[in-house]
């Protein structure tokens, strides 16, 4: 397993717990997602403005699953995105990216008469695992994308909706070799915490405010116990997984389960966690108490 090193003692916050990843991509800090976002999708054109978006959103019945995305806005245009952060390898994460992005276009839906016009919908995740391996080449593509295209020609069928996953493990550059603003932004988000000072090679406008946003200690107190929680939270999920590859599928499976109850984890995190049955979750709770 590998080492941990104390973030509790670092310089800059970690932008992979929930906490970071808010205060660096949230309202106060809009300008960076912005910045972000145009490295992602440089090729269709300049964002200039967003406008987040309540994160929670619901099915057109009250009986529906909600879903709480991490980040959610629109541009100036009226495209939208949501942004996600994850931390560990989850079953069936490709699903639930296709079910996140079919919720914005569901509610553009309009009553009476409506042509069908979209606006287009982009989910764009940050992950801390690989999510793509089945061939040799993506062992080196950090960021890969997925778009609606016809079979025979490889051309688009649709361009409403867009999917980019940002690998951070494939992410290798020293800090001598960053070059564009999306080397900056990897290396930023992979290895923040680590670093004692801000690297010479990671300059602009926009590093000047990530740095300065994720100095420790500028936070408040409260703030401070809020972010300590959310470290724990996120080791506490990564410890669940490569625990779950060590025993096995199904063992692992079952410890996982085992540990997120230890951690007093609300059941739908554990479902959603683990892709399972909230009838296997309740007979590793009934096992527990016997």
């Amino acid at each position: 397993m590998k080492k941990i090193y104390n973030e509790f003692d670092a310089r800059y916050m970690d932008p992979l717990t929930d906490f970071g990843f808010h205060k660096i991509f949230g309202p106060e800090a809009k300008e960076l997602l912005i910045d972000f976002l145009n490295q992602i999708i440089k090729e269709e054109g300049i964002i200039k403005d967003i406008e987040y978006l309540v994160s929670e959103q619901f099915g057109d019945f009250e009986t529906e699953r909600k879903a709480i995305f991490d980040i959610f806005c629109t541009t100036e245009n009226g495209d939208f995105f949501i942004v996600e952060m994850q931390k560990a390898k989850q079953a069936f994460f490709r699903d639930r990216s296709i079910y996140y992005a079919s919720l914005p276009i569901q509610k553009q839906a309009l009553q009476g008469d409506w042509n069908y016009c979209l606006r287009a919908v982009y989910f764009v995740a940050v992950l801390d695992f690989i999510l793509f391996s089945e061939i040799e080449e993506d062992k080196e593509r950090v960021i890969e994308y997925v778009y609606l295209t016809r079979e025979r020609t490889k051309t688009p069928y649709s361009n409403k909706l867009k999917f980019a996953f940002v690998e951070l493990p494939k992410f290798r550059k020293p800090e001598e070799d960053l070059i564009t603003q999306f080397d900056k932004w990897l290396y930023s988000l992979k290895n923040l915490p680590k670093l004692k000072s801000r690297p010479a090679s990671v300059e602009g406008e926009i590093f000047d405010k990530l740095f300065k946003l994720t100095e420790l200690k500028r936070l408040t107190e409260k703030d401070m116990e809020t972010y300590k929680k959310s470290i724990t939270e996120y080791h506490d999920v990564r410890l669940c997984m490569d625990c779950a590859r060590d025993e096995g599928r199904e063992e692992g499976k079952t410890l996982i389960i085992q540990r997120c109850l230890q951690k007093n984890m609300p059941i739908e995190d554990i479902i959603f966690i683990t892709g399972s049955s909230e009838e296997q979750i309740n007979r590793c709770i009934k096992n527990n108490t016997q």
